[in-house]
């Protein structure tokens, strides 16, 4: 796999081009995306582990109907909000749609901020097991008997290593690395494939290096996958922290203006969803169902979702900062269009 600017690489012309365009949230991936669209023969990919379940539009933030309308997007609105979508799904479901729009001679434009998601399509999966609906809902109805502490517990005597990267209220992950545990008899951090550093000083690893570790090796890695494909992976992000910041808070507003929460509150009358499961676990959604069930009031409500959007673009700039064969963009600039088209070696004259 090629995962660097057309331009960079003679051979480039053998293998079709792919282009990402990687984010923190509310950084302008969309924009940026919709205006190639514009000058490319681009199909978009979204890659976002919200926007794909129904029903749920507001608080992913997902594209406008006449946004869908002038650049249809791929993997949005797939799963129903009571479905297990996992990384190796979605390289799955990318691959398939990859081979298809370069079947056609078009661009496949790969765009979100679910980095797992990216890392997963990139390097690949091991053998972990897939979901298990049965064990998991074994495990839930377990942690309500005895509590989520006890599960915890449970981890730390059969997976110490696991147990010491895992938080006890981290409960998506928890029930995952029981999961595994009780279907392959193996623990999970078996799979893991560590960096030397992290493996070396994992059991001593400092709270930092801990989310560091979890958050870049705590999923399943093949580092022998490869891809036919000729990657420009492109970040936006705007220049100053508190432009993200404000640009967060503006949106989260607009969500509620938009209707955010008689969009959770259809949900919950569903009767078959519960804030543990991952759609409602994502930002915005879990505040949403604390302040509807009573747990907060309206104003911490707020100051809850802010917060937790920008602690998720904190982790998902953790994630960038470290990525490898990323062009950094400033979302601020105008000319972003035309620096997006010159890293990828790419100009307008492509389309026609």
């Amino acid at each position: 796999m090629n995962a660097v600017g057309f331009a960079d690489q003679s051979a480039a012309a053998a293998l079709p081009p792919v282009i990402f365009i990687m984010g923190p949230t509310a950084s302008g991936k969309t924009d940026l995306a919709l205006q190639l669209c514009q000058h490319l023969p681009c199909d978009i990919i979204s890659v976002d582990s919200a926007m794909i379940y129904r029903g749920m539009d507001i608080g992913t933030a997902k594209p406008s109907a006449a946004e869908l309308a002038l650049a249809p997007h791929r993997l949005i609105d797939i799963c129903d909000a009571a479905d297990t979508y996992s990384a190796a799904d979605f390289r799955r479901d990318a691959l398939i749609e990859m081979a298809e729009i370069t079947a056609v001679g078009r661009i496949p434009l790969l765009v979100g901020g679910t980095m797992m998601y990216f890392k997963a399509l990139l390097h690949g999966m091991s053998d972990l097991p897939s979901a298990n609906p049965q064990v998991r809902e074994q495990l839930v109805q377990q942690a309500q008997v005895q509590g989520w502490e006890a599960l915890h517990r449970e981890l730390a005597a059969a997976d110490p290593v696991a147990a010491r990267l895992i938080h006890p209220n981290n409960r998506q992950r928890l029930i995952r690395a029981l999961e595994v545990q009780r279907l392959t008899g193996q623990p999970i951090s078996s799979f893991w494939q560590a960096p030397p550093a992290a493996t070396a000083n994992v059991a001593d690893a400092s709270a930092a290096d801990n989310e560091n570790y979890t958050y870049f090796t705590g999923w399943q890695a093949d580092a022998g996958s490869s891809l036919p494909y000729t990657i420009t992976q492109l970040v936006v992000a705007p220049q100053q922290r508190q432009i993200l910041h404000d640009r967060i808070n503006q949106r989260f507003l607009a969500m509620l203006d938009a209707g955010l929460l008689s969009e959770v509150e259809g949900l919950m009358a569903r009767g078959d969803l519960d804030p543990s499961m991952p759609s409602m676990r994502c930002v915005g959604y879990r505040q949403a169902w604390e302040h509807l069930s009573g747990q907060c009031d309206h104003t911490a409500f707020v100051d809850k979702g802010v917060a937790a959007t920008r602690q998720l673009a904190k982790r998902q700039l953790t994630w960038l900062r470290k990525w490898p064969d990323a062009f950094w963009l400033s979302s601020d600039n105008k000319d972003i269009v035309a620096d997006a088209l010159k890293k990828a070696g790419l100009n307008t004259t492509f389309n026609t």
